[in-house]
């Protein structure tokens, strides 16, 4: 009897700010590993996760959304891993949404030249109606006859396992690329950051979560513990204090939230110290971004 063959591969997720790309990743993988929120530039890393089954190896990749025209150095470096991400992937999964027009002719004209296999998804169809959906199915067809083309609900997880489906139809036979106990390429440091940086977007309205980074400083793990100690980067003085929050009531607020979250994604008690810091300039400086994880 022949021995099964082994499937492994990049599955690489692009598409605009907001259209559900951390929300897809995370239902199919069954873990919350990218944050989501409706606020757009949510995601700022290349988040890998992997799937793994006795004979196959999907690699995801969350990526941020495309930014046409970058406002900053951390733009850039966002837009980065886009780039890496075209350059990589065994298949791309494009997300868009029914309403949305067709965007970034570029990206679509690299995805059209690779060797990569394209799966176009229409995401929150829940949102919409059938005749819509259809009409939008029918307008990627035109675009890329060769692509398939997916309607979805990542939020409902609808057809979220005809996705999977799809992808392990169209992934290379290969060993796999990472030992099989792995969920991800990144820290807990990392996550403990997103998990803080996630209710911050939560938190606070306005420029308020597009103007700070956090950073772990301390990670101390015990059997049944962890200490956390993080700072939180604004850009101005007044950031800092609204922050914090009158007596100190926001930051506190903060710091519960996030550390609930924390407990809830490692097992374990959480002891987390929160400190704020001004750096006017750490979205355009660029070794500030290196020490912030962009690279």
């Amino acid at each position: 009897m022949s021995e099964q063959k082994h499937q492994a591969g990049f599955v690489n997720i692009l598409g605009a700010p907001n259209v559900g790309k951390s929300t897809l990743m995370n239902a199919i993988i069954g873990e919350n590993l990218s944050i989501t929120n409706s606020k757009v530039q949510t995601t700022r890393h290349r988040i890998m996760g992997f799937l793994n089954g006795e004979n196959f190896q999907i690699v995801f990749s969350d990526t941020p959304g495309i930014i046409k025209d970058p406002s900053y150095k951390l733009h850039e470096a966002m837009m980065g891993y886009v780039e890496s991400a075209l350059e990589d992937g065994d298949i791309f999964l494009y997300v868009t949404e029914v309403d949305q027009p067709i965007l970034h002719e570029k990206i679509i004209e690299r995805m059209k030249t690779s060797s990569a296999k394209i799966i176009i998804v229409i995401n929150k169809i829940d949102l919409s109606n059938q005749e819509k959906v259809e009409a939008k199915v029918h307008q990627w067809v035109e675009l890329l006859p060769e692509a398939d083309i997916l309607p979805v609900s990542a939020l409902h997880k609808f057809n979220i396992e005809g996705l999977l489906q799809l992808i392990l139809r169209n992934l290379p036979e290969s060993p796999a690329y990472y030992p099989k106990d792995e969920l991800t390429d990144k820290t807990m440091r990392f996550f403990v950051s997103e998990l803080i940086r996630e209710q911050i977007l939560v938190q606070y309205k306005k420029e308020i979560p597009y103007s700070t980074e956090t950073v772990v400083e301390e990670y101390k793990e015990s059997p049944h513990r962890i200490d956390i100690k993080a700072t939180i980067f604004v850009i101005r003085e007044t950031q800092k204090m609204i922050i914090i929050g009158k007596g100190g009531q926001a930051i506190k607020r903060l710091g519960t939230e996030a550390r609930k979250h924390i407990e809830e994604f490692t097992g374990k008690h959480i002891f987390l110290d929160l400190t704020v810091k001004v750096s006017k300039d750490w979205r355009e400086n660029e070794k500030q971004l290196k020490k912030f994880g962009y690279s």
